[in-house]
């Protein structure tokens, strides 16, 4: 990939259908952007409307992916396994935000670089999750793909793929954030059961989505101060029209904070 520029690479990531080749080659493009010249890429998009993927996991409905209890390595397996399958998507959402997004006419010059600084970090560190689960899962006797997953999250990117605010709002916004909710009471369950190895993995995980969860809400209140909207009245309406249903309280209000995310964005949509 010596000869690509870094919206080019990241339509490559988009392309393997390798989770390990992929998760390296978002390593690689990070590397590869933090050492070139930052220059304005006056290109069009190649992002594709679906991504390569393995032959496996079987892709199923939400329902029908497994649940077991963290008690047993099987239970603890299934439910790295699911996480997971979301790191992989999340690469991919990363690589697709650049090779998508990073064209659009709104993003000229230092805020086309400014952009792909913060989304090249981003995949990179899905694609560093992906692997530590990768290898977590190998220790409980597991490969990604052995168990079935679903493909809810690619799904709302597909939907979101013309408009650079509606992805913003939902992947990052919604069901990024979703994740700064649940992950806490992951991490604690699996304090409980003693798999200290599988909760250290997790706090690097949410640690750096506090991060990430923060350059989405960013960019969102970019791109809708230079559409001239509000943004929360304008996140509202874009989550009404491409999510379906509210959004599920509890909410760690601590972390979606830390992360830009005050409560006048979510609890006016939320399921009470």
């Amino acid at each position: 990939m010596e000869n690509l520029n870094v919206i080019e690479r990241a339509c490559s990531i988009l392309a393997c259908r390798s989770a390990a080749q992929k998760a390296e080659a978002a390593l690689a493009m990070r590397q590869y952007w933090e050492t070139s010249a930052k220059e304005y890429l006056d290109c069009s998009s190649c992002a594709p409307d679906h991504p390569g993927r393995p032959d496996t996991p079987q892709l199923v409905a939400p329902s029908d992916v497994p649940r077991r209890r963290l008690g047993t390595s099987e239970g603890r397996g299934a439910l790295l396994h699911a996480v997971a399958h979301i790191e992989l998507n999340a690469i991919d959402l990363a690589a697709d935000m650049i090779a998508r997004f990073a064209p659009h006419p709104l993003l000229r010059g230092t805020l086309q670089s400014k952009f792909i600084e913060d989304w090249t970090r981003v995949c990179a560190e899905e694609a560093k999750h992906y692997l530590l689960l990768a290898k977590r899962l190998g220790e409980l006797g597991l490969t990604y793909g052995d168990l079935p997953a679903h493909n809810g999250l690619w799904e709302a990117a597909h939907n979101t793929r013309f408009d650079i605010a509606a992805r913003l709002a939902i992947a990052p916004m919604v069901l990024e954030a979703r994740g700064l909710d649940v992950t806490p009471s992951m991490i604690k369950k699996l304090t409980n059961v003693g798999d200290m190895d599988s909760v250290a993995v997790l706090n690097v995980i949410y640690e750096e989505e506090v991060g990430h969860v923060k350059i989405g809400a960013f960019w969102f209140q970019t791109v809708a101060e230079l559409q001239n909207k509000s943004p929360i009245p304008y996140f509202h309406r874009l989550v009404g029209t491409h999510f379906a249903g509210k959004l599920k309280p509890p909410f760690n209000v601590q972390a979606r904070t830390l992360a830009g995310l005050t409560q006048d964005y979510y609890e006016p949509l939320a399921d009470y």
